[in-house]
This record gives C-alpha cells, structure tokens and sequence, in this order.
C-alpha cells in the first residue's frame, strides 16, 4: 500500500484547508485510514481516523473543527481543517491499516498557520 498525500501549505488563522491522502497498490486490503500530525519539537499524535464503514475519532484538540471523510470508490481520504490556529502548525501524515492490522505511512505535507 502507497498513500500521497497533498493539500498542506499556508493559511491565515481562522481560515480552511483540505488534505487528501489516496491509496494505491494492495487497496482491497484497507479498512481504517487516518491522519496523524507532528509539530516542531513535540511528538507525532492522532488527529482522526475513519474506518471503511465511515466511523470515526478525533483528538479532542481538533473536535468541531477539523472533519475527516473518504471516498472508497477513489481510495481517497480527506481532513477538511476549518478555524485553523497557529497551534494547528505541523507536518500531517496519512496513516492506513490493513485487514491484519499492519500500518502504513504516507509523505507528510506541511501546514502553517500564520499571520
């Protein structure tokens, strides 16, 4: 399995971004997919998943903010990211487990939140 993500780049505070994250090679094999986020100095953290069935989790830093989706069809997922903070800065990652629970990583895509 091979994820691209893309979308990441700068925005104002309080503004909106969307990252998607497609899956390629053994796609049949996906069930929950998820972004994750690392900022400078801090450790790697979860930001939301979703699993096929379209069930999903957020940390509770990004609740009611930040919405993730997929499109099976396109082995697609998205994080739309409203009312961005300067905290929100980070490289995001995309995330996939297969059937047997084994992971997989995606390229990170940088967000910044500036002024």
């Amino acid at each position: 399995v091979q994820l691209q993500a893309s979308g990441g780049g700068l925005v104002q505070p309080g503004g909106s971004l969307r990252l998607s994250c497609a899956a390629s090679g053994s796609i049949f094999s996906i069930n929950t997919m998820g972004w994750y986020r690392q900022a400078p100095g801090k450790q790697r953290e979860l930001v939301a998943v979703i699993t096929r069935g379209g069930s999903t989790n957020y940390a509770n830093s990004v609740k009611g903010r930040f919405t993730i989706s997929r499109d099976n069809a396109k082995n697609t997922v998205y994080l739309q990211m409203n009312s961005l903070k300067p905290e929100d800065t980070a490289v995001y990652y995309c995330k996939a487990w297969d059937t047997n629970l084994k992971d997989y990583w995606g390229q990170g895509t940088l967000v910044t939140v500036s002024s």
